[in-house]
């Protein structure tokens, strides 16, 4: 599996900063939204990094599966 984590982060960084406009904006269900979804672009490319596939969109249970 080709190492994509440089990928995910990159998407995550622009997700975080979507969510930053959003709030700012006062449309808070986009910021949270967005925020959700950095972190677990983020928890992913981590995953990526140690060389796992990562499923699912629950970011607490994309940690615990992290070693």
């Amino acid at each position: 599996m080709p190492d994509r984590s440089a990928d995910w982060l990159e998407q995550a960084d622009c997700d975080l900063a979507q969510a930053r406009d959003s709030a700012v904006a006062g449309r808070h269900e986009w910021g949270c939204f967005a925020a959700q979804q950095a972190a677990e672009m983020a928890v992913k490319a981590r995953h990526q990094k140690l060389g796992q596939d990562a499923w699912g969109h629950v970011v607490r249970r994309l940690l615990e599966e992290l070693p």
